[in-house]
């Protein structure tokens, strides 16, 4: 969306990296690879845990490394645009820790879209419309969208879906956590099941 307005983007996602901090330095290494005006990382947040709904939304909220930091006003807008989806604002917040605000040579932000764990937020969360915010809230501009790319792309994914973006013959696992005690496993294996995705257990 912000290519279409005319502006220079990079993608500089990572994926064949061995552990975390690598991945991590991998993505500023490609980040400073281009001289750019802003670096913005995307992230979903979690840790609230409601996953049948409140009926209140944890929210947006996007980090930049200090109050001085060029990127605080993208910050703000993007927390505002976020917003007005319906989202809860948590505003701007400040960290001299994470390794992408710290290390990028361009002013930077990390968003924070919504809670993966909060039930309100995913019945919220629409990709396009996401997408389309965090966009204005970086250019300013309105992303224009045609009607044949929202009919055919809604930005709706049921949970445990394939999307239409990677390799079709290809698939993935996803492994939530390795247990000793097997009721431990049980309650892990309701939560997934309770959250609408299909899940198994396996003995390793």
């Amino acid at each position: 969306m912000i290519r279409q307005q005319g502006h220079t983007v990079y993608d500089c996602t990572v994926d064949n990296a061995a552990s975390v901090s690598d991945n991590l330095q991998k993505i500023v290494a490609a980040c400073n690879a281009h001289d750019v005006d802003l670096d913005v990382s995307l992230h979903f947040n979690s840790g609230i845990g409601d996953t049948i709904g409140n009926g209140k939304s944890t929210g947006v909220e996007v980090y930049v490394y200090n109050s001085a930091s060029r990127a605080k006003c993208y910050a703000e807008r993007v927390c505002q645009a976020v917003a007005e989806l319906g989202f809860h604002n948590r505003g701007v917040k400040y960290s001299k820790g994470l390794y992408v605000l710290k290390n990028t040579k361009a002013p930077a932000m990390l968003v924070e879209c919504c809670f993966v764990d909060d039930r309100d937020d995913v019945e919220l969360y629409d990709c396009r419309k996401m997408a389309e915010a965090i966009a204005f809230g970086i250019t300013g501009q309105r992303a224009e969208t045609s009607d044949e790319e929202q009919s055919a792309d809604t930005g709706v994914v049921t949970p445990g879906a394939e999307t239409a973006v990677g390799n079709k013959n290809q698939r993935y696992q996803i492994r939530v956590g390795t247990y000793t005690v097997k009721e431990y496993a049980d309650a892990t294996l309701a939560k997934v099941k309770a959250a609408g995705f299909d899940a198994i257990m396996v003995s390793v």
